[in-house]
């Protein structure tokens, strides 16, 4: 079963605008999680923050993920809370954006009601948002975030600067360092590629899954033959295709996400007869069918998609991956995204974490602090959709899985090949 893809059609949850707080609720959401137990005691309304890019061309990577938020919302309920969405939005002009992320993480520190956030999609957003969540002690568990610093070494202290020791972001997505190593076993074992040209979109997702992948390589035997920081502005590639021919590698590794440009770089491969260099990068570029507006497969065309890789950081054999997939299906009329499955799983995290700190504790605040505190906790696993979930002391999953892909000729669809778990088989 492959959950993890975006299918042609996208479709956004309803939600219900609100006038005066700027938030979003889902009405569905609302009332398959309200409700006070045993119908005793007073309902406690809280929310659930989304943080995600909706629109333009992150819509296919946003909306999946966003979905699969509400999926779990309308189906597990916790007595005595009704539970909606305050739903925010961090892509500008089609683009997600650190600035508006930040801002939109103000938002949801602001708003007492809302107990954790699902969020963000992407590294660079992560960086900006974390030291407003973590100063407001306001949990986020980001579905798809993969970069190295957002929760190892100096700099992830850094970004905890108001209270170093305290973490109030998770993330059920593995970093770079395997997700890297997952292009790198693709590049060199699948592909058979020995040489390597790299480009990167020089923001921290790409420049950390391109390293990642260097790294590996090299373990493997590969040769980098030159690395190139391309800037997510970048609509002309030509002069990096006329490197590509000079070097003549066996494969192209890109870090990046499609908004950056990869697409067209793809094409105008094409357009000059290099489409049978295979082409292999990360979960940036696996953002659906050819057939789904503003994906790296639509964009990079019939001609130019050929011959393409990408990963996933997540698990792709779930537990019960029928039941997900139809339930999503049944609810929104397409099949789930990469991250759909990630973020019905963040969600599930946050609602156990709130049915075992809620009974006798109304005030709020206590609450977030009490959700934050159980999430961050080493010793506490969780049940979820992608199976059995924990954190370690920074934060990090105890899944360490990468799902690989590649461009299905017949389907127009990325077509999943094998997943490899970094930690029961790590590079050597």
């Amino acid at each position: 079963m492959k959950y993890a893809r975006v299918g042609a059609a996208l479709t956004v949850f309803a939600v219900v605008a609100s006038a005066c707080s700027g938030s979003t609720a889902s009405p569905s959401a609302a009332a398959a999680s309200g409700g006070a137990s045993g119908g005793t005691g007073a309902t406690i309304n809280v929310k659930v923050g989304i943080e995600l890019p909706m629109t333009g061309g992150e819509a296919p990577n946003g909306v999946p993920t966003a979905n699969g938020v509400a999926l779990a919302l309308s189906q597990i309920q916790v007595p005595g809370f009704n539970i909606t969405i305050n739903q925010q939005d961090d892509a500008v002009n089609g683009k997600h954006s650190a600035d508006q992320g930040a801002k939109n993480m103000s938002a949801l520190a602001n708003d007492p009601s809302v107990l954790f956030v699902v969020g963000p999609y992407n590294s660079n957003v992560a960086q900006a948002e974390i030291p407003v969540s973590n100063a407001a002690g306001l949990m986020q568990c980001s579905p798809a975030n993969t970069a190295v610093g957002l929760t190892k070494g100096d700099a992830a202290k850094a970004l905890r600067k108001t209270y170093p020791d305290k973490i109030a972001y998770v993330r059920v997505a593995t970093t770079d360092d395997n997700q890297g190593a997952g292009t790198a076993d693709i590049a060199y074992n699948i592909a058979n590629a020995k040489t390597a040209y790299v480009l990167d979109d020089t923001q921290t997702y790409g420049k950390g899954l391109a390293d990642g992948f260097e790294a590996a390589y090299k373990v493997f035997g590969g040769t980098v033959a030159k690395r190139d920081g391309v800037p997510d502005s970048t609509t002309d590639f030509n002069s990096y295709v006329t490197t590509l021919k000079s070097l003549n590698p066996g494969i192209i590794m890109y870090g990046g996400v499609t908004t950056s440009g990869i697409g067209l770089f793809r094409k105008q491969m094409a357009q000059q007869g290099l489409a049978t260099i295979p082409l292999v990068g990360g979960d940036g570029i696996s953002d659906g069918s050819a057939a789904t507006p503003s994906s790296y497969l639509n964009i990079a065309g019939p001609d130019g998609d050929a011959n393409s890789y990408s990963t996933v950081a997540a698990i792709h054999d779930i537990p019960d991956p029928a039941k997900f997939s139809n339930d999503y299906k049944a609810k929104f009329n397409s099949d789930p995204g990469a991250y759909s499955a990630p973020g019905y799983a963040c969600t599930q995290i946050f609602l156990e974490a709130l049915k075992a700190v809620s009974p006798g504790v109304t005030d709020l605040g206590k609450l977030r602090e009490a959700v934050r505190a159980y999430v961050a906790d080493p010793t506490h696993t969780f049940d979820t959709v992608l199976g059995k979930v924990g954190f370690d002391a920074n934060g990090d999953t105890t899944q360490h899985t990468i799902s690989y892909y590649q461009f299905d000729p017949t389907t127009k669809d990325w077509k999943f090949l094998k997943q490899r778990d970094f930690t029961a088989d790590p590079v050597k």
